[in-house]
């Protein structure tokens, strides 16, 4: 299984995926394309996937029913381990995951599999963008995987609810991971209260990728976060409106050699309570 370490533990490039691909077993490919909105992913991935990857829903496969613990939380592990395994997953096999290019989607793949205790999964670097940019084959084939055995066992990565991350903001550093102007409560365009958790700082995913869509270089990343805060041994965590963009803020913050922890229920799940404090501006 993995032991890989750094950048490569957590990424694969476009260049490097095909060599792996061609190995007995190559890595099981899952495309979680999603946005905020729409189109359905399922849409993209009909038009055009990579060969053999298997469409995860992350609204019904990467995500319980939404409700009090917010818009997307923690699947149910039996279901979880019910889709992964329809998939293609299995415990020995290694996985890669991947979106568009950016992997704002991708990560709540990954982080969701290793939550769940697999041991081997990576973000394919600049997504599908990327493979199809380097002339590498694509495929509108709707293949039916081999069942894998994949066993969903919780508790792999650590999850904050609304008092853990309201303890974090006050004894390390909180990011919120959506854009800026949310952070500031001068728009909320899904959730009925605008602001953010007091004493968050304003971290927005999209300072963690290049403009193709892949990840800055680890020491980019380290700085970026040193900068907002992170302190050797203090907590950190990561929110978004509702537990997607956070995990891509926790894949960014492993690629800096930093723990990272997740409020799966986000600021979905914080406004649930009037009793809750909000804050606005800068």
């Amino acid at each position: 299984m993995n032991q890989r370490t750094g950048r490569d533990a957590v990424l694969v490039s476009a260049d490097a995926l095909p060599a792996e691909l061609a190995q007995d077993p190559p890595p099981a490919l899952l495309d979680v394309r999603w946005r905020l909105g729409g189109p359905p992913g399922i849409d993209s991935y009909r038009q055009g996937h990579l060969p053999g990857a298997v469409f995860a829903d992350l609204d019904r496969d990467l995500a319980g029913p939404p409700g009090p613990s917010g818009r997307h939380p923690l699947p149910d592990p039996a279901a979880f381990q019910a889709a992964m395994r329809a998939a293609g997953v299995s415990g020995d096999r290694a996985v890669v995951v991947y979106d568009d290019s950016d992997a704002m989607s991708a990560a709540r793949g990954w982080w969701t599999l290793r939550y769940f205790g697999h041991p081997d999964v990576r973000v394919l670097d600049g997504g599908y963008r990327a493979w199809a940019g380097a002339g590498l084959p694509v495929s509108t084939a709707d293949p039916v995987p081999v069942p894998g055995d994949f066993t969903a066992d919780p508790g792999h990565l650590t999850v904050l609810d609304a008092a853990g991350a309201q303890a974090v903001a006050r004894t390390g550093l909180l990011l919120d991971a959506r854009a800026g102007e949310r952070y500031r409560g001068e728009t909320e365009p899904v959730d009925p209260v605008a602001g953010h958790i007091p004493g968050a700082v304003s971290a927005p995913t999209t300072g963690n990728v290049n403009p193709d869509g892949t990840f800055k270089d680890p020491a980019e990343l380290a700085a970026r976060f040193a900068g907002l805060g992170a302190v050797s041994g203090a907590p950190v965590g990561a929110y978004c409106g509702s537990g997607v963009t956070a995990a891509h803020e926790v894949l960014a913050l492993a690629l800096a050699g930093i723990p990272g922890a997740l409020y799966a229920g986000s600021w979905s799940n914080w406004v649930t309570d009037p009793a809750r404090p909000v804050a606005t501006g800068a």
